[in-house]
């Protein structure tokens, strides 16, 4: 809070500072730093709060999507693969590098 003398020149500022207290400047903030710690230990919690495992029949699902996306894409890739390997070799023997 201002003084009467602070306003009247229209100093804003307030006529005493907080000076840094001994135990502060000994720990090196310790309290503030413990305080900044429980502060992000709460907002984790309040978070895994909001977590929602997922039911058997979810997981199931996925399972069969993931494994049915894997032999999808292996199949593809070895078709893929083969063509390819058909291609380069009828290249090499008409080149005459491969015998």
């Amino acid at each position: 809070m201002a003084t009467k003398t602070a306003i009247e020149r229209g100093d804003e500022r307030s006529a005493k500072r907080q000076a840094p207290g001994a135990l502060q400047e000994f720990g090196g903030n310790a309290m503030g730093t413990w305080t900044n710690f429980t502060s992000f230990l709460s907002d984790v919690r309040a978070e895994m709060r909001k977590v929602v495992s997922p039911s058997w029949d979810e997981v199931r699902v996925t399972t069969f999507a993931v494994i049915l996306t894997v032999v999808f894409f292996g199949v593809f890739f070895f078709a893929v693969d083969f063509v390819f390997r058909l291609g380069v070799n009828n290249l090499l023997n008409k080149l005459g590098g491969s015998q």
